[in-house]
């Protein structure tokens, strides 16, 4: 093995990074009122302060009609001396910030965005259940504009980097994706027509981000099910990020939140916890009868994104994010010696904070996650946390736990 480069300095874009590591953009679910609290100011400066080369505050919506959770970020100016106290926090520890923002598009409800969700196409989304929009040409440019409006502000908060979520099945990627996008227009139909919000996203995000903000694109490798996006397009829009609208480096992901939720992080859900935290009513009652089939498991293996990722490696020059199931510095070192800039973790930094500092005292440094995703069924109500970190856990939470870890 050649030597690592996992603590040597990389560069993306304008921004050179103190090591090859950065903290994905999972949502911390740590912004009631969807404004930063205390607790995620901690979660931040904790992983800064853990040897981290950047981390990524998660999911902030670009508009009020991009919301999915009441716990959310929403970039408007009032939050900015907020996520400022952040930025300056996560510096001084000496790690760079950044943000991931997005737009939720049919992932919501009336209740939490503010209106009837929208999409490329009208429909039904089940998970909340609701009934979905189509956007007019006129919505679609308005959105592409508030992608810059975010840019501007992110910057005024001290964020070195921003991260544009064209992934996971949000609003970029409903267009993106033919499962989602039935439109008749230009911005339907060929992947030239269903690239083009991107592309009027990515232009007002490159002229706000101006020479000193870095720009990163998270994107899907595939959506996870038939009949959506699958390799060979998905290089396409790679190809297009990085020669046409000037990404500085892409996050290679995949799933689809609303039809393949658990290819996303793999694993299974844990729906004792996920309902356990969800306010009464019918929905907890519907996961507990549907859930499996709602939300079926995907079995987790080290680097599971890693064959379809270096097909990416292979196509493209530009710098290149490899996430999905790091939790070891075996596994990260094989990673970066295949040609990969940067590698992204979630869940080994919030079973362990200081997870990198870890790896460069220990080259034999694992983290203990378990992978019974209590983070994630937690999220989705309140923040998000490991099990090892809470205290007083139900009986019966513990065993679906101990169940799910010990597969």
């Amino acid at each position: 093995m050649e030597e690592s480069i996992l603590f040597t300095s990389g560069k993306i874009g304008p921004l050179t990074l103190r090591n090859r590591t950065i903290r994905a953009a999972a949502f911390e679910s740590m912004a009631p009122g969807n404004a930063p609290s205390e607790l995620l100011y901690n979660y931040h400066k904790s992983v800064a302060a853990g040897g981290i080369g950047m981390t990524t505050l998660a999911y902030a919506a670009v508009t009020q009609s991009g919301l999915s959770f009441e716990r959310q970020l929403w970039l408007r100016p009032e939050i900015i001396p907020g996520l400022r106290r952040i930025t300056d926090a996560i510096h001084k520890e000496g790690a760079a910030a950044s943000i991931q923002m997005g737009h939720c598009g049919n992932m919501s409800h009336k209740s939490i965005c503010g209106c009837t969700p929208i999409s490329a196409s009208s429909g039904f989304n089940i998970y909340s259940p609701t009934i979905v929009r189509g956007m007019k040409q006129s919505e679609i440019a308005a959105i592409a504009k508030a992608y810059g409006e975010a840019v501007r502000l992110a910057k005024e908060a001290g964020m070195d980097a921003v991260e544009i979520h064209a992934g996971h099945g949000y609003l970029i990627s409903q267009f993106l994706s033919p499962y989602t996008n039935h439109r008749k227009d230009e911005y339907g139909g060929s992947l030239e027509n269903r690239m083009r919000f991107m592309k009027m996203c990515m232009d007002e995000v490159m002229k706000a981000a101006g020479s000193d903000t870095a720009v990163l694109v998270k994107i899907n490798m595939r959506d996870g099910f038939n009949g959506g996006m699958e390799i060979e397009e998905s290089l396409d829009v790679a190809r297009t990020l990085q020669n046409e609208c000037g990404a500085h480096a892409l996050i290679l992901s995949g799933g689809f939140v609303s039809k393949a939720p658990m290819y996303v992080m793999r694993g299974a859900m844990p729906l004792k916890t996920l309902t356990y935290y969800m306010p009464t009513g019918w929905l907890p009652l519907g996961v507990k009868i549907g859930g499996h089939f709602m939300i079926p498991s995907v079995p987790f293996k080290e680097a599971y994104f890693l064959e379809d990722a270096l097909k990416f490696r292979k196509a493209l020059n530009l710098p290149l994010v490899y996430v999905g199931g790091l939790i070891s510095r075996k596994k990260i070192d094989e990673v970066l010696d295949y040609g990969f800039e940067f590698v992204s973790m979630a869940r080994a930094l919030i079973n362990d904070p200081a997870f990198v500092n870890h790896m460069k005292e220990d080259k034999h440094a694992r983290c203990d996650c378990g992978h019974s995703n209590y983070c994630i069924g937690r999220m989705y109500s309140i923040e998000m946390a490991c099990h090892k970190h809470v205290q007083n856990l139900p009986e019966k939470l513990i065993k679906e736990i101990e169940q799910l870890e010990n597969k």
